[in-house]
């Protein structure tokens, strides 16, 4: 019998890991102990350990860590605490093979416990590049802590084997949000728009914005552009997500709902969605706009247009269908406005995603259920020739 404990600490992370987190439970000889922290369990983040609880997915552990999530002081305590009680539950539940997610604080505190603990990491969508976040370099110093890859395109395979990773440990297996598209039961149009409290039938933009964890400017400043470039479209609705759990986000979030309460009737704002009803919504979206991964990697499987806003996303591989533009409000406006275009909607319908692969979950499931881990801790360095 092999235990595989999954780390969770965000909704979006959790949207994804899903369908895996289903196969491993499915899978012969397999324990799965399931590790919830982060932004699941604050309730200014939505408490979004409701969503897994309502999947029906056992939730084994609960790690509070997130205190002031608003200021770079809290991020640190987030991580100390991290540090501390995700060890402790590793001693105490003695897993044999760590999965991670992405590029959270969370999930690098979570595998440099598990590396003190002696737990080999399996690290998915490892090798991608967001300059505009310090999740770029926790991304790429959670690779050197992990053992196996699972890589969603094969230009992030190479660069992870470029980072001195062996290349029999890593796959490029897709992603897992294009998989979700295909598999999850999404909602029609008049569901979701009465789940949103929508007009029926009003054409409405879905938006998402994060904060620039390295931009030099205030959270304000970085959104203000945004909300000035919706404002010109008086014939869209606006239906607006919260941030994520970085400095700043909070700030993000208030000005968000005071934005939507100003203006209600057209502008609705919702702190989170869960997976189901914002991939629903994002598929009956005229586009979508904002600065989350989301809008590269998965809505192009839609067929929606999506508006890359800002920095936050730079170096991230990306598909026709997405545009990218600066955050004053003149360029998002004209990017909006060409996203909204009858021909850009009719190249969207044809693009390619570049993140879509089939058999994405299957792949991992193989490798983490059939692999040997003895010897997998020890690690030589891959020089390129």
């Amino acid at each position: 019998m092999r235990t595989i404990c999954v780390f969770t600490g965000t909704r979006a992370e959790y949207g994804l890991l899903r369908p895996l987190i289903r196969a491993l439970e499915a899978a012969p000889d397999v324990t799965v102990r399931l590790l919830v922290s982060g932004s699941h369990l604050a309730g200014a983040h939505g408490a979004t350990w409701r969503e897994i609880a309502s999947d029906g997915i056992r939730i084994d552990e609960r790690v509070e860590v997130l205190m002031d999530s608003a200021t770079e002081a809290g991020v640190h305590t987030a991580m100390g605490l991290g540090m501390i009680r995700y060890g402790d539950t590793f001693q105490r539940i003695a897993p044999d093979l760590l999965v991670l997610l992405g590029d959270r604080y969370e999930a690098f505190a979570a595998a440099a416990a598990a590396t003190v603990c002696g737990i080999p990491i399996a690290h998915l969508q490892g090798g991608e590049l967001t300059y505009g976040a310090i999740d770029d370099s926790f991304r790429h110093a959670i690779t050197k802590l992990s053992h196996l890859h699972f890589t969603s395109t094969e230009a992030y395979r190479t660069r992870i084997i470029q980072l001195g990773e062996g290349p029999d440990r890593v796959f490029a297996v897709g992603a897992l949000g294009v998989e979700n598209i295909r598999t999850l039961d999404l909602y029609d149009e008049a569901d979701t728009a009465r789940r949103l409290d929508l007009e029926p039938r009003r054409p409405y933009l879905l938006v998402t914005f994060h904060p620039a964890t390295l931009s030099n400017r205030a959270p304000d400043a970085q959104l203000s552009g945004l909300l000035d470039a919706l404002d010109r479209f008086p014939d869209y609705a606006v239906v607006m997500t919260g941030a994520n759990a970085d400095a700043g986000g909070l700030a993000i979030n208030r000005l968000l709902a005071e934005h939507a309460a100003r203006r209600s009737g057209r502008y609705c704002f919702f702190m989170s969605l869960g997976t189901q009803l914002y991939l629903s919504a994002a598929r009956h979206a005229a586009a979508v706009a904002g600065n989350s991964s989301s809008a590269i990697i998965e809505v192009p499987s839609l067929g929606v247009p999506s508006v890359d806003i800002g920095p936050r996303q730079a170096g991230r591989t990306r598909g026709e269908s997405v545009i990218s533009c600066g955050e004053d409000a003149a360029d998002i406006a004209e990017a909006i406005g060409r996203a909204l275009s009858p021909e850009f909607r009719q190249l969207t319908a044809r693009a390619a995603n570049p993140y879509d692969r089939p058999g994405t979950t299957e792949r991992i499931v193989r490798e983490l259920v059939s692999r040997d881990l003895a010897g997998l801790r020890c690690k030589t360095f891959h020089d390129l020739r």
